[in-house]
């Protein structure tokens, strides 16, 4: 199982350097989890870049995983990890569906560098 950030999602999107690094993950539609969260800030970011229809149309292969809601449960494994490791809510939910469903995280975000069962790429300039 696999989970990308919403750092590696953008990258993708906006066929960016490391897009070829995160996109084995992001077309394995089987394989793919995406928190809700990645949902939002993907969206958000592109709503704010580009405007409401791009970023409705660009968000598409999001839905295309299995978009995992925040549970009650999630979200308190996410407030303890992101004790654990000092992340911002955002990063603290997604690594928590990551370790949740036993995914690899796949990120360009140095939040995520160093932890167990991460591919942290840094961004490409």
């Amino acid at each position: 199982m696999n989970v990308v950030d919403s750092s590696a999602w953008l990258a993708y999107l906006r066929d960016e350097p490391n897009a070829e690094r995160f996109a084995p993950a992001i077309e394995e539609t089987p394989s793919l989890l995406v928190p809700s969260i990645v949902v939002l800030e993907v969206y958000h970011y592109l709503r704010r870049a580009a405007g409401t229809e791009t970023a409705i149309r660009a968000i598409a292969p999001l839905t295309a995983g299995e978009v995992v809601d925040l549970t009650p449960e999630l979200a308190i494994l996410a407030g303890e990890l992101g004790h654990r490791h000092g992340l911002p809510v955002a990063a603290s939910v997604i690594l928590a569906t990551a370790r949740r469903f036993q995914a690899t995280l796949w990120t360009q975000d140095a939040d995520f560098e160093g932890l167990e069962d991460v591919e942290y790429s840094p961004r490409s300039q």
